[in-house]
Formats: C-alpha cells, sequence, structure tokens
C-alpha cells in the first residue's frame, strides 16, 4: 500500500476522522470548502499534527500516536502544491528550485527541471514578475527537483482565473505524466476530479462518506453527499411502497424502479439533463409539472418545476440549440424521470 491514512483532529467546527489508503494512481479528495480535505494534506505533510492515528508512506511510518512517531516535515519526502504555491519571495526561480534539492549535482537538477517546466527564460526573476502559471510552474518543479515519494496537489488551479485555470491544467496534465509516484489531488471541482483521478474520497464534515472509482460516483453516487458533490442537483427524501416502488415525498410523486430495492435508502436522485421532455403523461414515470421559473444559460435553459402539492422543484436541463418550444413561467410540462436514469441514496 503506497499510502495509509488513519487519522482523528479535533477541528474548530468538527473532528476531523479521516481513513483511506492509496494503492497507485492519482486518488481525488472532492469535499466542500471547510471540510477538511487541506487539513489532512497537511496531517500527512507534517505540518498539522493529528490527535490520534497512523500515518505510512511506502512502508515508511510517517506518525503513529501509540508509537511516538511524528517525522518532522523535512523527513518525511512528501511534495505538496499550496493552493497559493508557497514560493519564498526573495528567491528568483533558481533559487526558489533549488531550495528543495538535496543531491549533490545541484546544477544538473537545476538545469533539467528548468527545461522540463520551460523556465529556461525566467530563472531570474523573482515570483512577483511571474503570472500565475509560471509560479505553479515553479513551484511544481521545486516539488519534482526534490524526488518525492508523494506529490499532494491542494485545489491547484483555485488561484487562477477561468482562461488561465484551463491552459494550466493542459500543462498540468502533461507534467504528472512524468512523475511515476502516487498522487493526491484535492479538490472541490468535480470536473477536475473526473479529468485527472482514477479514484475518489468524498470528504464531508472531515469524514471519507464515500471511496470509489470515479466512473461509479458520477454513474451511481452511493450517497447523498457524494451526489450533490458529484453534481447532481434534483434529491428527493423517498417512502418505500414495495420493492420496485417509491414515494418521493419532496416531489409528490410515486417512482417506479427498473430493479428491486437491496438495502435501506433515504433518498432518491436524478441529474438535470436525464430527465426527459415529452407531450403528454405517456409511459412510466411521466408526470405533469408546472414550470416556477426558466433560467437561460450561454448554452442551455434551465426549467425549474414542481407537480402538484410538491414541497421541492425540480431542475430540468437541456441544450439551448435543442429547444425550440415556446414555454413560460406557469405553463404546465410533462417530464419522464426514466428508471435507468434514478439512483437511491443512503444519508
Amino acid at each position: 500500500m503506497a499510502l495509509e491514512v488513519k487519522i482523528k483532529k479535533k477541528c474548530s467546527n468538527f473532528m476531523l476522522n479521516v481513513e483511506f489508503a492509496l494503492q497507485n494512481g492519482i486518488l481525488g479528495v472532492l469535499g466542500a470548502s471547510g471540510c477538511g480535505k487541506s487539513m489532512t494534506l497537511k496531517c500527512i505533510a507534517g505540518i498539522e499534527t493529528p490527535d490520534e492515528g497512523r500515518i505510512v508512506l511506502n512502508d515508511r511510518v510517517l506518525f503513529d500516536s501509540e508509537k511516538k512517531i511524528n517525522l518532522p516535515p523535512q523527513r518525511r519526502n512528501v511534495g505538496y502544491l499550496f493552493q497559493n504555491y508557497a514560493l519564498f519571495p526573495h528567491m528568483n526561480v533558481e533559487e526558489n528550485i533549488l531550495a528543495g534539492v538535496r543531491a549533490k549535482n545541484r546544477q544538473a537538477v537545476l538545469d533539467r527541471y528548468s527545461e522540463i517546466f520551460h523556465l529556461q527564460d525566467l530563472r531570474k526573476l523573482y515570483p512577483r514578475n511571474l503570472s500565475g502559471g509560471q509560479q505553479q510552474r515553479v513551484a511544481l518543479a521545486r516539488i519534482f527537483a526534490s524526488e518525492p515519494d508523494i506529490l499532494m496537489l491542494d485545489e491547484p488551479f483555485s488561484a487562477l482565473d477561468d482562461f488561465l485555470k484551463w491552459q494550466v491544467e493542459i500543462e498540468l496534465r502533461d507534467i504528472l505524466k512524468l512523475y511515476t509516484g502516487n498522487i493526491l489531488f484535492v479538490s472541490h471541482n468535480r470536473d477536475e476530479i473526473y479529468r485527472f483521478c482514477d479514484e475518489v474520497a468524498v470528504l464531508s464534515q472531515g469524514r471519507v462518506t464515500a471511496f470509489t472509482t470515479k466512473k461509479n460516483l458520477f454513474e451511481k453516487p452511493q450517497t447523498l453527499e457524494a451526489s450533490k458533490l458529484s453534481g447532481c442537483k434534483n434529491h428527493s427524501r423517498i417512502v418505500e411502497i414495495d420493492e420496485y416502488t417509491v414515494q418521493a415525498t419532496d416531489w409528490n410523486v410515486t417512482l417506479k424502479l427498473p430493479v428491486p430495492i437491496a438495502g435501506k435508502y433515504s433518498y432518491i436522485g436524478i441529474r438535470a439533463h436525464e430527465i426527459k421532455i415529452c407531450q403528454a403523461v405517456e409511459g412510466e414515470n411521466t408526470f405533469a409539472f408546472t414550470i416556477e421559473q426558466i433560467i437561460e444559460n450561454i448554452f442551455s435553459i434551465i426549467f425549474m418545476v414542481r407537480a402538484q402539492n410538491g414541497m421541492a422543484m425540480i431542475r430540468v436541463e437541456f441544450d439551448k440549440a435543442y429547444w425550440h418550444n415556446d414555454k413560460q413561467v406557469s405553463d404546465t410540462i410533462y417530464l419522464q424521470l426514466s428508471g435507468s436514469h434514478l439512483f437511491l441514496l443512503t444519508q
């Protein structure tokens, strides 16, 4: 096992209590702001100390509260890319890169990583003279030059504007191919997690509420929190009627399921783009709704609809290019919530 983490730490508004293992590849840690993602990385790096638990990296114990082991950050050999990149402002680019180099042939290492990260012409510049993308490349060059046992990226694009973010993301994808070790990728952005990661640990209020492949997370999330973080906007509490039928109490509709219910579930979900618009009530799980809001995006249309006596609205989204109807607020619209697109969720 490349990385094993089982720690507890009292934070200001919750108890961080995480347990996960990384065998190989890129593990995404997905969660809302303030859920404990960065604190988890800081505990692994040795910047913060857990109250109890154990952290093992490549069979080397970094922290063990029972055995009183707590290696200092400089002995953990962890490459940590901070959100703000944490470059030394009083050092130029080459001095920042060399700050992480322990090898004897320091000049050769500097030359190599300056070339890999396209920093040859920037080596005498200071961080204040660099763009956000250039600063990230310098921070990554410093980490790579230190030859870490694991690479940890903490919200690597949070400091960038949308245009620069996409450019830097493309560069980072190529750069990460050069790294042969394991990677922890922390983000609150589901799209970043999907594009970069192999597996995903969903973190909520300091706890891992789901650990799965990225495909399973987005196709069939298992928990309400995982579903929300994967981007699903439509959820309702449910009451089981029989093994194939549930009452979605918040939407006030009765839904048929394609397979029998196996387990205790509290919620049901469906993604906005997987709801089908119909001409009338036709077929299973098709209902009449009233349009309460119409929201126009650049490339899509969103209808916020409600069934009769429903407590919660349902969001329906579709490509604007394929919509040629004249529906207005307060009109009736017929929607099919296909059983193949519904997913049952635990709390």
